[in-house]
């Protein structure tokens, strides 16, 4: 499997090389220590909506349509994202337009010029893409899961923030919050695939001229649960989307890898227990799986679904079912490695596209500063056994820590409170 390089340049700045000599392509990604995480109430939505505005034109390319035509030209692949602990920047293009995919994420990164009138087009943007997930309950119920766990604080609100804040934000507020946050020793650079081998000088070079500050640290997010929790949004659809999770531990935590395959037997793939159950048993729903979410303080396990709106009921005591007998009884051995075989295999089919690779190291290095090779986290995975597993499912499968959102036609916590229970 390829290797990797990592540096830290004098100023803090962290690059990491990895290459991959076969790729027909070459990926530039820019991660920094930005995100919902980092806001206060007053700003929520800033770090999404400073993602925008970087594509909104730069000292170099005024216009967006300056940076869009730029790549498109080359044919790149190009987009941006922002988390709750980070906003990336990438390009992806064929190998010999290595200078030029890096010269314009770096500049989209390093010199937005926040133009006023730019900014209050693009509250119009911002404000329907918040409309628009208000129209997608498969993912709105995502949001209102975190939202329960969490609260009134940062790792509780919504990346996009709320509208009546997005109104407000004006270029002051981004300059300042660029000058707290896009700092050298907050920031990644990752390249990957095939490309020059003078790129670390070449990134030096251009990211010399990166502003030395003071970064702005965020605050610690508080857990705080004694009885199951619901949250319940009315909503008149033909099919209902509900979110039944758990809290867990955060990605420092070495149980991480157990904790993976323990996801990966609930509810990764057609084969696992809850889609045979929920799916293919019951016909009650059309997606149902399993996630763990890790943050770097904080973490939860989570099964979306979108259910029958008359079987609501059934699935949730279906999953409740899924989580005691894995409290109760080991895997079985086949089970054990059929789940361990599939979470590598998606892993290396994965790591075949230059925009994966930079993803997998540069993911890992933004969030713990320390990055496990594909060769590594195999051997851990590997190392997992069904003991830890049903360990853990007892520990995180209690009472106290269950969650459940859900968006559909109902009003009610009450049928709900009377199933909510594993004991």
């Amino acid at each position: 499997m390829q290797n990797f390089n990592k540096i830290t340049l004098k100023n803090g700045l962290r690059i990491i090389l990895a290459p991959k000599d076969d790729s027909l392509a070459t990926t530039v990604l820019i991660l920094v220590e930005a995100g919902s995480k980092y806001e206060t109430k007053e700003i929520n939505g800033i770090s999404h909506f400073l993602e925008h505005m970087c594509f909104k034109g730069t000292k170099k390319r005024p216009k967006s349509i300056d940076i869009s035509s730029e790549l498109d030209a080359i044919g790149a692949s190009y987009n941006a994202f922002t988390g709750q602990e980070y906003t990336g920047y990438y390009a992806k293009a064929r190998i010999e337009h290595f200078d030029k995919i890096l010269d314009v994420v770096s500049d989209i990164y390093l010199n937005p010029v926040f133009n006023q009138k730019e900014i209050n087009k693009e509250r119009g943007v911002i404000i329907e893409e918040i409309n628009m997930y208000e129209d997608l309950p498969k993912r709105r119920v995502q949001e209102l899961f975190t939202a329960l766990l969490y609260g009134d604080q940062p790792a509780g609100w919504d990346i996009a923030g709320e509208k009546e804040v997005i109104k407000k934000i004006n270029r002051a507020d981004f300059i300042k919050y660029k000058n707290s946050h896009y700092l050298p020793q907050a920031t990644l650079v990752v390249v990957s695939g095939k490309f020059d081998k003078n790129a670390i000088e070449k990134i030096k070079k251009i990211f010399s001229s990166i502003k030395i500050g003071k970064k702005n640290s965020k605050i610690k997010t508080k857990e705080f649960q004694a009885k199951p929790e619901i949250l319940i949004k009315h909503k008149e659809s033909d099919q209902t989307h509900l979110v039944l999770g758990v809290r867990t531990f955060d990605i420092f935590d070495e149980r991480k890898y157990a904790l993976q395959v323990l996801s990966d037997i609930l509810g990764g793939g057609m084969s696992s227990r809850l889609f045979q159950k929920v799916r293919e048993e019951l016909g009650a729903a059309y997606y149902v799986y399993s996630s763990a979410d890790l943050y770097t303080d904080h973490g939860y396990l989570a099964v979306p679904a979108g259910v029958d709106n008359k079987r609501v009921e059934i699935v949730i005591k279906a999953i409740l079912g899924e989580f005691k007998k894995l409290a109760q009884k080991p895997v079985s051995k086949k089970e054990l490695e059929r789940s361990k075989e599939h979470l590598l295999g998606h892993l290396f089919l994965s790591l075949e596209t230059s925009d994966e690779i930079a993803s997998f190291y540069g993911g890992q290095e933004i969030l713990t500063g320390k990055i496990v090779s594909p060769n590594e986290l195999v051997k851990k995975i590997q190392a997992v056994k069904a003991e830890e597993i049903q360990q853990i499912a007892r520990e995180i499968f209690k009472n106290g820590k269950l969650n459940l959102a859900l968006i559909g036609p109902f009003k009610e916590k009450s049928q709900f409170e009377k199933i909510l229970n594993l004991s």
